[in-house]
């Protein structure tokens, strides 16, 4: 494994969200995390607006979502086609989540981009992360984004190490990858396409596609 293998198109299908211009110049995905904040109003320049109701300054949802009056949404939040947005789902700000999303009961979001049938659905934490495509997290699942000294995040592949330059880095959660109920994410982890994550498991660093976690000692191929 190296450094090619967190390369935008080694863990995200594109195609599957609506705002791949985001990605344009980019090599590793977690470049983009700025760019939700930055590039918000070009990302509403880019929708149907009859399709979209404008909830409120800077709040976007499609006419096919129901917003239940225990849904919190903040600033800068943009909610794709068919999104089930479920009871006290709390989403802070820079929020942008693809169609047939699931965000459920409780869950918090800050800086978050959801690519299409990305699935956060129960007691949830999500912060400074891209959910690919049909990727999955379980119930508890909670996704740090800060280390505990504040320092910025490096991620080390092999023997290389790189810099994210970010002081605030969750996941990037590949497509297809699923995580189990109860695990954490640790700032700047990265799961490649269709990895599984154990029940309870505490992960950081690089998981490596088509792989089982099933403890921060024991990752093993997935056949």
């Amino acid at each position: 494994m190296n450094k090619d293998s967190i390369k935008i198109n080694e863990l995200l299908d594109l195609s599957e969200t609506e705002y791949s211009f985001l990605f344009k110049g980019l090599t590793y995905p977690f470049e983009v995390l700025p760019l939700i904040k930055q590039k918000f109003d070009e990302c509403v320049r880019s929708l149907n607006s009859y399709e979209y109701n404008r909830i409120k300054d800077g709040v976007f949802v499609h006419k096919s979502v129901t917003v239940l009056k225990s849904v919190y949404l903040g600033r800068n939040i943009i909610i794709g086609k068919d999104v089930d947005l479920r009871n006290a789902a709390f989403l802070r700000e820079n929020v942008i989540i693809g169609d047939n999303c699931v965000v459920g009961n409780s869950c918090e979001l800050k800086n978050v981009l959801m690519f299409n049938k990305a699935k956060a659905p129960h007691f949830n934490y999500l912060g400074d992360t891209v959910m690919g495509y049909n990727s999955h997290i379980g119930a508890g699942v909670k996704i740090s984004n800060l280390k505990l000294d504040e320092s910025t995040v490096v991620l080390k592949i092999g023997d290389e190490l790189i810099d994210t330059k970010l002081r605030k880095f969750g996941a990037i959660v590949g497509d297809n990858a699923q995580v189990g109920c109860n695990a954490v994410l640790n700032p700047g982890t990265i799961l490649g396409k269709d990895v599984l994550v154990y029940p309870l498991t505490s992960v950081r660093g690089v998981i490596d596609k088509k792989s089982i976690c099933k403890s921060a000692e024991l990752i093993v191929e997935r056949k």
